[in-house]
């Protein structure tokens, strides 16, 4: 029931569904179903993603993402151009996320990309706060995004 309930709650904030267009882009189950990082359970988010600054430290190099996002860009035949997209983590570093699997990396579309922001902020101090686990934060936020972008 809470799941639901945060999850229209973030719906809601999301803006949800998808729009028609090239532009657009839902990432693939397929391609990107999303990966964590080995190092953030439970047991470890007081040490890991609710330290102020942490994700700093495990944030791929952006050389990495910028040949990832044209690699994946290509191989994906998305029209457009680099700057059109923010390679983004499918379950976002600051809900303990892989940082460099290319499962949890995509090319997010402009500026839906930056409205995605806020949500994973919110996930992240949720789980911080002891309101969602960090499973359920992670689960949440991969139907999110393979459902609205």
């Amino acid at each position: 029931m809470l799941a639901l309930a945060v999850g229209a709650l973030l719906l809601l904030q999301w803006g949800g569904g998808g729009r028609a267009g090239t532009s657009w882009l839902l990432p693939s189950a397929t391609l990107t179903p999303g990966v964590t990082n080995p190092d953030v359970t439970q047991a470890t988010i007081h040490s890991t993603i609710c330290i102020t600054g942490w994700t700093k430290t495990i944030r791929p190099p952006v050389d990495y993402t910028n040949r990832l996002k044209r690699e994946q860009m290509a191989a994906w035949q998305l029209p457009g151009t680099p700057a059109d997209y923010q390679e983004d983590h499918l379950i976002s570093l600051g809900i303990g996320g892989h940082p460099t699997d290319p499962r949890n990396l995509w090319p997010e579309p402009r500026p839906h990309a930056e409205k995605v922001d806020v949500v994973e902020r919110d996930l992240r101090l949720r789980v911080c706060a002891g309101k969602l686990t960090l499973v359920a934060a992670q689960q949440l936020e991969v139907e999110l995004k393979h459902e609205s972008g």
